[in-house]
């Protein structure tokens, strides 16, 4: 089946505390159903002094969403679900509110 969701899209969060929000997908997780959005489900990872790290300390970073609670931003940046049709000989990904393309 074909993914609704790739990376370096731009979806819009659902659920959760950040709700509303929009970002760029950076990096989809197919077989455990996750997404990782830039700038959201932002958690705080504790980290030892490394040689690469040498200062160590608090880092933020992203935590992976479900995919069910995220959707495509339309033209408009409002939430979409995904279709798909024949577009010559190719298959293409088109959004249901406005029928653009994505």
């Amino acid at each position: 089946m074909a993914a609704k969701i790739k990376k370096g899209d731009r979806v819009v969060v659902l659920t959760g505390k950040d709700k509303g929000r929009t970002g760029n997908v950076l990096k989809v997780l197919p077989t455990e159903n996750r997404v990782l959005v830039e700038g959201c489900n932002m958690v705080q990872r504790h980290t030892r002094p490394s040689q690469a790290d040498p200062q160590g300390g608090i880092k933020n970073k992203e935590a992976s969403l479900h995919l069910s609670n995220v959707a495509i931003a339309d033209a408009n940046g409002k939430a979409t679900r995904v279709g798909f049709k024949i577009d010559g000989d190719t298959k293409v990904r088109i959004a249901k509110t406005t029928g653009d393309v994505i």
